[in-house]
């Protein structure tokens, strides 16, 4: 399956550059990902992995990286119902807790947590594809 990525984790661009497709949103919010990613589906992109995904909270962590269908289509509306929820989920943490302003150290801890989750996700895909 043809996969874009779409990230504004150095880490995530660092390690798949050249491997996938990747829209870089670079020094962007978690929000600017979520907004990019709703352009996409409003153009027939079709979301691969959950917007929430982790048990991390969306005004904990600064990096997130979402997996999207590189062809297009028609608009897929329960890719677009998903992401319009994550956005308003994005929203309520936003207003109750702003993102705080993290350490290096835990800005690292961040991108390698959205970098193991992207990682599990690709593996699931790829071997969903081998039993297609």
């Amino acid at each position: 399956m043809s996969i874009i990525i779409i990230t504004n984790n150095p880490k995530v661009f660092q390690k798949f550059n050249g491997k996938y497709e990747i829209e870089y949103l670079e020094n962007e919010s978690y929000l600017d990902v979520l907004l990019m990613v709703r352009d996409k589906l409003h153009k027939g992109h079709k979301l691969l992995s959950h917007p929430l995904s982790g048990s991390v909270k969306p005004n904990e962590t600064p990096f997130k990286s979402i997996l999207i269908s590189q062809k297009k289509g028609k608009i897929d509306f329960g890719s677009l119902s998903i992401l319009e929820n994550s956005i308003a989920t994005y929203e309520k943490f936003i207003k109750i807790k702003r993102l705080p302003d993290w350490n290096q150290d835990v800005v690292v801890d961040f991108m390698v947590v959205d970098l193991s989750l992207l990682e599990n996700t690709l593996v699931n895909i790829e071997f969903t594809e081998l039993l297609e």
